[in-house]
């Protein structure tokens, strides 16, 4: 590109004009590099006089001056609805709780909707501690009967479980307003 602007018989000129090119490119890349190389230096400041400037100190107050704000319950639920009280109130007897338990007992169990001569004798297990006899219902269900068991409408108690049968004891209050008991016995069916 430098040749087409010079004539041809002077390579002295070209020579020196390349001289002059590389002379420049030298001078202009070794000012780049000094100046990133050396970073400018800050202004110098001059040191002011040290104000003196005090932190606001806060004043120790005595423990016993000490005034607390009474605190406040966030979660105060005295006007918030019970999420676990029942809906419905249930008002409780208090004539005597044994015998409202076994009122409630008796009148839940299929066992005690029955008389007791509607009930079938199934089987009976004797020999060791304590004998067992089985029964069904007349709804056909089986219960296993144990020695001081409750069964039948008027709460009979079964006194004794032996080969012959079971035999129990039922006491309800007449008319006349006196106890009456009644030995009622469950005997198994006999074979034809």
């Amino acid at each position: 590109m430098i040749k087409k602007l010079l004539p041809k018989n002077n390579q002295v000129a070209q020579t020196a004009l390349l001289l002059l090119f590389f002379a420049l490119l030298i001078t202009a890349c070794g000012k780049d590099q000094a100046q990133t190389s050396v970073p400018p230096k800050p202004p110098v400041q001059t040191p002011k006089a040290a104000v003196a400037q005090s932190k606001p100190v806060q004043r120790q107050v005595s423990s016993s001056l000490r005034i607390i704000p009474p605190s406040v319950n966030e979660f105060d639920f005295r006007t918030k609805k019970d999420p676990f009280k029942p809906f419905v109130a249930v008002k409780i007897e208090t004539r005597n709780s044994s015998e409202l338990n076994k009122r409630t007992l008796h009148d839940s169990l299929p066992i005690h909707s029955y008389d007791v001569s509607q009930f079938k004798l199934i089987g009976i297990i004797t020999g060791g501690r304590e004998s067992k006899a089985m029964v069904t219902d007349p709804g056909g269900k089986g219960y296993v009967l144990k020695v001081g068991m409750l069964i039948g409408k008027n709460d009979g108690r079964i006194v004794s479980i032996n080969i012959s049968g079971v035999e129990v004891l039922e006491q309800f209050k007449d008319d006349n307003g006196r106890v009456r008991k009644e030995h009622i016995k469950i005997s198994l069916p006999r074979k034809q």
